[in-house]
């Protein structure tokens, strides 16, 4: 009996540190939810992971990644955010706008949030403040509505004899209706005037490049906008075909064979998100971590798209370009 008694006393000591083992390694369950398409958003995924690398978490052994990809549908964000939250996910990556973050805030109010850019996370009732975001969502703005006007400057250099300039815009888009109040103002600062055509669909899209050529409109300024980011090589392969100058927020659309582009790298963005997602793993809360803003904005132009549109650039915008692509 007491060998018996022994042996299952040996059983259960030896069993022990490798059920503890187990639990201790057992990988944190992060979801991604995206309204985004996975086989454009490649260049940010991976700047998310390498952000989880650096706060000492990898894929596939410390942490597992659940994506959800809206595809530009926006209306089945609110169903893939109740998923994770049934999942009982440990945090979740709000990314590509503001419509994820807005839809994972009305799914849970204690699973943490960090959304990868928002322009307005305090108007929108994402965060008390920027400083101090005091609830379970936090993460990195975009500052992309206060460069509309910058882009239309940019635009009005490059063709300053254009009688009519355009803007592209999402009308599901929340931070419409400001984007085009802030282009509007710094057009009548220069008494440009803009015509704004609205897209939310690849026919959307067409049918707004037709109207600009229709209309002669001498060059078109795109706002910032997830579902544009998607289709940015359906947008530049419009440009060219209607031989309209544009300019775009992210380096991706001049990388595709965009004319030019003035913002900031989303891919930041997404990199700071993979950082406060590990910190939040190791206990910090998303109340105390602040708002990330930008502090670089860079122009790019593509010389080799400008030549196709026959279009020379000015030597002034030439000498303040971050980077130029012959």
């Amino acid at each position: 009996m007491r060998r018996i008694g022994l042996a299952v006393v040996l059983i259960a000591c030896s069993c022990a540190p490798y059920a503890a083992l187990a639990q201790r390694q057992a990988p944190a369950v992060i979801g991604f939810l995206s309204s985004r398409s996975p086989g454009e958003s490649a260049s940010v995924v991976e700047a998310f992971r390498q952000g989880l690398n650096d706060a000492g978490y990898a894929e596939g052994q410390s942490v597992v990644i659940e994506f959800r990809w809206a595809n530009g549908q926006y209306d089945r964000l609110q169903e893939m955010a109740s998923e994770l939250v049934s999942r009982q996910v440990a945090l979740i990556i709000a990314a590509g706008g503001d419509r994820p973050v807005l839809a994972a805030k009305a799914a849970t109010s204690t699973i943490p949030i960090v959304f990868t850019g928002s322009d307005f996370p305090v108007r929108l009732g994402l965060v008390a403040s920027l400083n101090r975001p005091g609830g379970n969502v936090t993460g990195a703005s975009l500052f992309t509505s206060e460069l509309q006007g910058k882009k239309l400057a940019l635009l009005h250099e490059l063709v300053p004899k254009a009688r009519l300039l355009a803007m592209l815009v999402n009308p599901t888009n929340p931070s419409t209706a400001t984007a085009i109040e802030d282009v509007q103002k710094a057009a009548r600062a220069i008494k440009q005037q803009i015509l704004f055509l609205k897209a939310s669909s690849d026919d959307d899209i067409t049918s707004a490049f037709e109207a600009v050529a229709r209309q002669r409109a001498g060059g078109l300024l795109v706002a910032q906008d997830p579902y544009f980011l998607s289709r940015r090589e359906h947008l530049v392969g419009l440009a060219a075909r209607h031989g309209i100058p544009a300019i775009y927020e992210f380096r991706e659309f001049v990388s595709a064979g965009g004319l030019m582009s003035y913002g900031n790298r989303i891919t930041d963005n997404y990199r700071l998100a993979g950082n406060y997602a590990g910190r939040i793993l190791k206990g910090a809360k998303p109340a105390d971590l602040p708002v990330q803003q930008p502090t670089k904005f860079e122009l790019l132009i593509n010389l080799k798209t400008a030549k196709a549109l026959g279009l020379p650039i000015p030597q002034s915008l030439l000498v303040r370009a971050d980077e130029i692509i012959q």
